[in-house]
């Protein structure tokens, strides 16, 4: 495999190893933006490996999250919210600097996926606390866990692993970054209510669900096309 010590150009050439990861690669248009070919430049002139970079995205949800539940206030909601881009960022970060980069791992594999999970349960849970329903925060982790575990399947049966929505990962991050964001202004309006918390897991729960039906459809449609 071609090794890339650092981009000194967009890296689109893509070797056979790389094609084959692609096949079940997340696609996210911002992979080719100049910012993030930058950022990529600037982590593959550190030691800093794909997995490090996978765990910095679970600590980020986790300092949010524990913010939230310890100090449920406009500031600590905000910083929340803050945090949710820094978690996308270091998933966009890990895979280029892993594939494009060149520095895969053996353990690769586990470290893309798990903290992805960690890092939903996480915010989805602390939101569920923070509103006063933990039952909704509980349920919006449970169907964003879910959403992976059909892809998953889909995979495991020999199917191109399928990242369609409604509500995939970006999309929930960015519900609840927004969730956040009008909590904070709801709570120092008001003081205290949850409302936009709630809402925000309201969407999560729904379209989670709607995600998990959407993609069922699309492996059972698959493999009735591969058995005919």
């Amino acid at each position: 495999m071609r090794r890339h010590p650092y981009f000194s150009e967009p890296l689109t050439v893509q070797t056979g190893m790389n094609q084959a990861q692609n096949i079940n690669r997340r696609p996210i248009a911002v992979r080719s933006s100049g910012w993030a070919q930058h950022l990529a430049q600037v982590a593959l002139k550190t030691p800093i490996t794909p997995n490090q970079i996978s765990i910095i995205s679970v600590v980020a949800a986790a300092i949010g999250s524990t913010a939230i539940i310890a100090h449920p206030a406009p500031w600590s909601l905000v910083l929340c919210a803050a945090l949710i881009p820094v978690r996308l960022v270091c998933n966009l970060l890990d895979g280029m600097v892993a594939v494009e980069g060149g520095r895969h791992s053996p353990l690769g594999a586990l470290y893309n996926d798990i903290p992805d999970r960690l890092s939903d349960a996480l915010v989805m849970v602390a939101l569920g606390i923070t509103s006063g329903w933990p039952s909704l925060g509980w349920a919006a982790a449970l169907l964003a866990v879910g959403t992976a575990y059909v892809r998953m399947l889909g995979g495991s049966l020999g199917l191109a692993q399928d990242f369609r929505g409604p509500l995939a990962k970006q999309q929930r991050m960015w519900v609840a970054a927004a969730g956040c964001v009008l909590g904070a202004i709801e709570m120092a309006w008001t003081g205290a209510s949850t409302w936009s918390l709630i809402g925000a897991l309201w969407v999560l729960i729904t379209g989670s669900a709607a995600t998990c039906a959407t993609r069922t459809i699309a492996i059972s449609n698959g493999l009735r096309l591969r058995h005919d």
